[in-house]
Order: C-alpha cells, then sequence, then structure tokens
C-alpha cells in the first residue's frame, strides 16, 4: 500500500488540508519546468501566478508556502505600525496565525462581533476609530470567506459590497482572507471572480479545498504584489524552485473546483445523518449539527467539554479522525479524498459512541 493509499483508508476529517497530492499532480510536480524563484526566473510560478491573477479578477499574484503568510504580508501592505485592523472575532488571522499582525507588522488587531462570521456595516462603522491622537488609526478590515470557525459559513457577495462601501467611505483597505474562497462561491452559485474583485487584497489557499499539497496565492494590484513580494523575502517566503510544488498548485486549481460540490453534498448527508442519530436516541436537543453551507460540520455531542478527548480517540480507534475545538465540539472537514463510505464510518462510529456513554 502506497502512502497515498494509506491515507485515503482511513477517513481523516481532520481538515482539508491531509489530502496527498493525486495522480495527476505528481505527475505535474515530476515534469515541471522550474527557475530559481527569488531571481523570478521560475516559469511554473509565472504560470500559476498568472492563472491565479485571472481567476480572481486581479492585476497580479504571488506564490507564498502559506495562508498566513499570505494574510501577514497583506496586513504589512495595507496597515502601519501602530495603525489598527479590524478583524471578526474568530477568524483565522487573530485566532489561529501566531498574533502576527501585533508581533510582525506592529499594528493592532481589533476584534469585532459577528453573526456566524458576517460582519454587518453596522458593526465596522461603530469600530471605526475617530480621527484623534490618541487613537489608532482604523486603516484595514479582514474578511474571512469562508468563515473556518463558524462552521464553513459563507459571507454573501451583497454583504461583501456593503462592507466594500464602507471601506470606501472611510477609507479603509479590505482584505478577503479567502483560504475556503472558492468553497463560498460554489455554495453561493457565483464566481469566485466576484467576491475576490470585492477586495483590496485577497489570498487563496491551494492546500485546502482545492486539494493541493502546499501554498497559497496573494492577488491584488501590481504595485501591490510588487511591494508583497519584498516582504514574503524579509519573512523568509523565497522558494527557489518553486516551480515543483507550483506545478502542483496549477492542477489544484484548475481542477479542485470540480469537486467542491461533492465536499458539500457529502457534509450535508453527514449532518443529515447526525440528525436522524440524535432522533433515534430521543437527544435532539443535546446531539447537534448545523446545516453546512460549506464543506463544514460542526458537532456537539451530549457530553461535557472535556468528554471529547476520550470520544476522539474512540473514533480514531476505528479509522475515523476528527478534532475537538473547545466550545464549539468535534469539527469534521470534507474533502475530494472523503468517500461515502467514509461517512457512512464515521456516522456509525458516532452512534456507537452515543449509544455506549447512554448506557454508562
Amino acid at each position: 500500500m502506497t502512502t497515498s493509499d494509506a491515507l485515503v483508508s482511513v477517513a481523516d476529517f481532520r481538515s482539508d488540508t491531509v489530502t496527498a497530492p493525486t495522480p495527476a499532480m505528481r505527475e505535474a510536480m515530476a515534469q515541471a519546468k522550474v527557475g530559481d524563484d527569488v531571481f523570478d526566473e521560475d516559469p511554473t510560478v509565472h504560470e500559476l501566478q498568472a492563472l491565479g491573477a485571472e481567476r480572481l479578477g486581479q492585476e497580479a499574484a504571488l506564490f507564498l508556502p502559506s495562508g498566513t503568510m499570505a494574510n501577514v504580508v497583506a496586513i504589512a501592505l495595507q496597515a502601519r505600525r501602530g495603525d489598527e485592523v479590524l478583524l471578526e472575532e474568530a477568524s483565522h488571522p487573530y485566532l489561529f496565525e501566531g498574533g502576527g499582525t501585533a508581533w510582525i507588522v506592529g499594528a493592532q488587531p481589533r476584534p469585532i462581533p459577528s453573526d456566524r462570521g458576517r460582519i454587518s456595516p453596522e458593526t465596522v462603522l461603530e469600530y471605526i476609530r475617530p480621527l484623534n491622537d490618541h487613537f489608532p488609526r482604523t486603516t484595514l478590515l479582514c474578511v474571512e470567506n469562508s468563515h473556518n470557525m463558524h462552521g464553513g459559513t459563507v459571507v454573501p457577495l451583497t454583504r461583501m459590497r456593503e462592507l466594500r462601501t464602507v471601506c470606501d467611505e472611510h477609507g479603509l483597505k479590505l482584505h478577503l482572507d479567502g483560504a475556503r474562497l472558492f468553497n463560498a462561491a460554489h455554495a453561493a452559485g457565483e464566481p469566485v471572480k466576484a467576491f475576490a474583485e470585492v477586495a483590496d487584497t485577497v489570498s487563496i489557499s491551494l492546500a485546502k479545498g482545492l486539494g493541493g499539497p502546499v501554498g497559497s496565492l496573494l492577488a491584488g494590484s501590481r504595485a501591490a504584489i510588487t511591494e508583497a513580494r519584498r516582504i514574503r523575502k524579509v519573512l523568509g517566503g523565497g522558494m527557489r524552485q518553486a516551480g515543483v510544488i507550483a506545478a502542483a498548485g496549477l492542477v489544484a486549481l484548475r481542477e479542485g473546483p470540480t469537486w467542491l460540490g461533492e465536499d458539500h453534498r457529502r457534509a450535508h448527508d453527514f449532518a443529515a445523518g447526525i440528525r436522524e442519530i440524535a432522533e433515534h436516541f430521543d437527544i435532539e436537543e443535546r446531539l447537534e449539527a448545523a446545516e453546512p453551507e460549506t464543506n463544514m460540520v460542526f458537532v456537539r455531542l451530549p457530553y461535557d467539554e472535556e468528554a471529547y478527548t476520550p470520544i476522539v480517540e474512540a473514533l480514531a480507534a476505528q479509522q475515523v479522525r476528527v478534532i475537538a475545538l473547545p466550545g464549539r465540539g468535534m469539527r469534521f472537514v470534507f474533502h475530494h479524498q472523503i468517500t461515502d463510505e467514509h461517512v457512512r464510518r464515521a456516522l456509525d462510529a458516532i452512534r456507537d459512541a452515543v449509544a455506549k456513554n447512554l448506557r454508562a
């Protein structure tokens, strides 16, 4: 059994980052034409960046090793030291990027509330600082779409445009953390480009729903991306013969959007299965799985928070991998290497865990 086969045999719902490269990606990597990307001479990186910019409706794009670096570069582009950056209170740049906004950029992150990741224009207006020497200057709004910690929720295109209007009226830039933007656009029935064009800068992950092994793209104006390239260098993000991994990214960008519908369908099937389990055991009020909007389902089981660890371990013993997040339950993320059989296995494992707990 190959490493790829072994990964596929496990029902790994921990994240859509766990996928192994497809055969087409491995072939593209083996055949990639490469050069030194720090010298801006890698033809495959050039091709990936050009395709990314075109798909996102931006003038230019930059290939980076991670979404975290893409976000911090975008923030550094558009916020000065001492400025204030508005971020949704459960957003990835605020919670999961090591404090990079403060540590690396020197800007002050200000978390703001939302309705399941959908920041309202009124909230942004409330949090913009008035011009006063005592206050930091509010210069940037970051929006995550789809929103990870709110269960893969979609910020509708109409809301994105409303936020753009507020930013324009008050002199703010808008960065779209679109790590899973293709998922959001597919669920909304809108072109990815329509969402991306609303923002000054937009980042997308090639290694999440699109299935690539590594890397992200940051897109924006040509001038912004020229400066972003310099910041990437400062952060150690220059990757020499990066065409080897950019080749897999090209396959992901071209082919990845075609399987998102199945990912979303399986998420819906899984959530329906959870509700059936809850009805069977008559615990609808304690076993919860919100109807997914994209490729994530958060499952709350009828146990105390500390009881999740043995449940996660019990699922792992049945070759079902999942993570528990404090206050949110177990997160199941669907990707192209999750099959219908994996969904059935996960539901059977949860049914067994609930039955054992209720008998205890």
